[in-house]
């Protein structure tokens, strides 16, 4: 399905099941999703109707058009609880709201007044991109297993990126549906956001990918993005990996600027990402870089002071040797 976005698409599954399908992720609300999904019916389902809509995570090229599924189908919606009320809660927010924790959080990392004039641009938008989110929700765990088509699939768990990202894997198939938890070509944004200043999202992230290691080295995986694969063990050593060299390059950032009493977040990002980029990524990219700093506070290597002007600095336990 199409997506609005320099990534500009998204995967979504059907799973046949029994006299109906099974939808996994659901697309972000446009009317070119809407009108994909309309030829989907007419030609794709072979008459036979929705039975349900599971959505993996909260973020709207996922969670968009499951309101809109589940109402036209008359099915539920099944998803992990706290995905299914963030997403919830966000549809609610707005500028006055939000508004001041954005500010409060973007200045706190290191960005100037040029950057913060836009942050009301982006709050409380995430409601746009969704149709309401049903007021009920069939919740799904992780360990559960859903009977989909007359065979098992089970439920894993995938933090950091989201909250409790439901990823789905069938052992009679060897099919791990990934979501964006693990992606065969980038590696999945981990980011720190204003509503949890202080998290440590990437050491979840690490840990819950232990949970993939257990799996048949040649399953199949099925991500949101780009194409299917196989190698999927090879590919978790490469995320670890990916995320150790960037854990390294922040602590160069942070020792480069010591001598101004350490690195911003907004210091970090300019270390970590050397392409040119949109507004959208910038915000992403930044918390990609927090994300990078809280976990070297978790592990010991930085430390985190606020200067005068209320900004947040971290310096290498090491010192700038």
């Amino acid at each position: 399905m199409p997506l609005p976005f320099k990534l500009d698409h998204i995967n979504l599954w059907m799973l046949e099941d029994g006299d109906g399908w099974t939808l996994v992720d659901t697309g972000i609300n446009t009317d070119e999703t809407r009108a994909a999904w309309d030829r989907v019916f007419d030609g794709r389902l072979g008459g036979k109707p929705v039975k349900r809509v599971i959505v993996t995570h909260f973020h709207p090229d996922h969670v968009g058009l499951a309101g809109w599924l589940c109402e036209r189908f008359d099915v539920p919606l099944w998803m992990p609880y706290s995905e299914w009320a963030t997403g919830r809660m966000l549809s609610r927010d707005t500028v006055e709201i939000a508004g001041p924790i954005f500010h409060a959080f973007y200045k706190a990392a290191g960005f100037g007044d040029d950057r913060l004039s836009i942050i009301d641009q982006r709050v409380g938008r995430y409601g746009n991109n969704i149709s309401p989110i049903p007021a009920a929700v069939r919740r799904i765990a992780h360990g559960e297993e859903i009977e989909i088509g007359g065979r098992a699939w089970r439920v894993i768990e995938g933090n950091g990126h989201s909250p409790e990202h439901a990823c789905l894997f069938c052992a009679d198939l060897k099919v791990l549906i990934s979501g964006d938890q693990i992606l065969p070509k980038i590696s999945p944004n981990v980011s720190v956001w204003p509503q949890e200043p202080h998290a440590d999202p990437l050491g979840i992230f690490l840990d819950s990918l232990k949970r993939f290691t257990d799996l048949p080295a040649d399953t199949l995986v099925l991500p949101s993005h780009n194409w299917p694969f196989r190698g999927l063990l090879e590919r978790l050593d490469d995320l670890a990996s990916h995320h150790v060299e960037r854990l390294d390059e922040s602590v160069a950032a942070c020792v480069s600027h010591e001598a101004e009493g350490g690195a911003t977040g907004a210091d970090v990002l300019g270390h970590l990402f050397k392409r040119e980029l949109d507004t959208h990524q910038m915000f992403f990219a930044l918390g990609e870089s927090v994300a990078h700093l809280h976990h070297l506070m978790t592990l010991g290597r930085v430390l985190r002071e606020i200067d005068a002007d209320g900004v947040y600095r971290f310096r290498s336990t090491a010192g700038a040797a």
